[in-house]
């Protein structure tokens, strides 16, 4: 029995008349197999078992090479990876947009090191910092130089004018005598110019020290900076900062005057002998305190231009950063201070030379001026030189204090996040607690 066509198919007549090839429409003539080609015998077909011998394959244990395939851990991008629905590409210069949570290298696998400004945002090698501190001056020469340049001539040329309105004032008798027969009247100007030379160099140091801070803070993230933007971060800070010059000055000469004292007291009362028993193991601990207090107090700037703190918070911050990794701190400031002096007096030596060639036979009161000059101007070059440096080596060093105490490179990797066209807002990135 023939069962019949499911519902729908087509019956009988189908298709209908006429429906089919055109007219001639087939094989041409003489097309088909050849004369007494006919069906294949029967049985005709493929060998019975017929396929690859048994056994046949790759051998034993053979698969894909070591290492071959996706990484342990790997996963692809998850659902809804890339920009939000209509969004295009970033417009230029913008950083890209992030990836979507959880995803990235798998775990184990090295992070790329970022490094957007002059150090990298990790914990920080000597090398780095160092680095660090000539990439800054090479990121922004014309205004950490010129910036130097000014405040350093500026400051040399007061110095400058004072010794020598102090020379003019004592005469060519008094010139060159020793301090044993300078008079009474002597002491007066000698001590008004020493004061206001060591103020001068104090208030140009202040503000050359908290606008190069504010320069090596944008140039951790590869900020540009100006002259007139290092000065507005600057500028509400002076006041801190000389604040914290002057209560450093009154301390160390208090330490001076203290020790200075008990000497003298030992010394007439006991005769010299009491006076170096009793003066050797003070001067000791007198330099013991004041490189104690170098290292101590030496990132006290930095938290005041970078943190926006005052002069006793920035204290406590600095002994905070600095109490438990003293001897290296003290050790690369005591090593980049040994590298700033030899520099400085490599660039000073050949203009004392000529100076000193200069003023061979010349009058006392002229010669001791134009040495001054020469002196001066070998002094300056090599300031502007090394006190960048020196500068850009505490701020890098108070930096890697923070990422190693405080996980700062967290901080800082966000900041990076948004891109050097967004400068003004890594300055708050330094800050440990909001502004009042």
């Amino acid at each position: 029995m023939v069962n019949p066509p499911p519902p729908g198919y087509p019956g009988p007549g189908f298709p209908p008349p006429g429906y089919g090839p055109p007219p001639g429409y087939g094989p041409p003539p003489g097309y088909g197999p050849p004369p007494g080609y006919g069906p294949p015998p029967p049985g005709y077909g493929p060998h019975p078992g017929y396929g690859p011998p048994p056994g046949y394959g790759p051998p034993p244990g053979y698969g894909p090479p070591p290492g071959y395939g996706p990484p342990p851990g790997y996963d692809s991008p998850p659902p809804g990876f890339g920009p939000p629905p209509g969004f295009g590409p970033p417009p230029p210069g913008y950083p890209p947009y992030p990836p979507a949570p959880g995803y990235g290298p798998p775990p184990g696998y090295p992070q790329p090191e970022l490094k957007p400004g002059v150090i990298p945002l990790r914990p920080l090698s000597l090398t780095d910092i160092y680095n660090g501190a000539v990439g800054y001056v090479r990121a922004n020469p014309k205004v950490v130089l010129g910036l130097t340049a000014i405040v350093v001539v500026a400051t040399q040329i007061i110095n400058g004018i004072a010794q020598f309105g102090l020379m003019s004032a004592l005469g060519p008798s008094r010139t060159g005598s020793s301090p044993d027969e300078m008079t009474l009247g002597d002491v007066g100007p000698w001590m008004t110019a020493m004061v206001g030379a060591g103020i001068v160099t104090g208030l140009g140091t202040v503000v050359l020290t908290g606008m190069l801070t504010a320069v090596v803070g944008r140039a951790v993230f590869g900020s540009p900076i100006t002259m007139g933007e290092a000065w507005a971060i600057v500028r509400t800070r002076f006041a801190a900062l000389i604040g914290l010059t002057a209560l450093l000055g009154l301390a160390a000469v208090l330490l001076f005057g203290v020790v200075a004292i008990i000497i003298t007291v030992a010394g007439g009362t006991a005769g010299p002998g009491a006076a170096v028993l009793v003066g050797l193991p003070l001067v000791l601990g007198l330099i013991a305190a004041l490189g104690f207090g170098y290292a101590v107090l030496i990132f006290a700037p930095t938290v005041i231009v970078l943190e926006r703190q005052p002069v006793m918070e920035s204290i406590r911050r600095s002994y905070a950063l600095v109490r438990n990794s003293f001897w290296r701190v003290l050790g690369i400031m005591i090593l980049t201070g040994l590298i700033a002096s030899l520099v400085s007096s490599a660039v000073a030596f050949p203009f004392d030379i000529i100076g000193m060639a200069i003023n061979h036979g010349a009058d006392a009161t002229l010669g001791a001026a134009q040495l001054s000059v020469f002196a001066r101007v070998g002094a300056t070059i090599g300031q502007i030189i090394v006190l960048p440096f020196t500068a850009g080596v505490a701020v890098l060093l108070y930096t890697d204090r923070r990422i190693r105490a405080e996980a700062f490179d967290l901080v800082l990797r966000t900041g990076a996040m948004n891109g050097p066209h967004l400068a003004a807002s890594t300055d708050g990135l330094w800050l440990t607690r909001p502004l009042g």
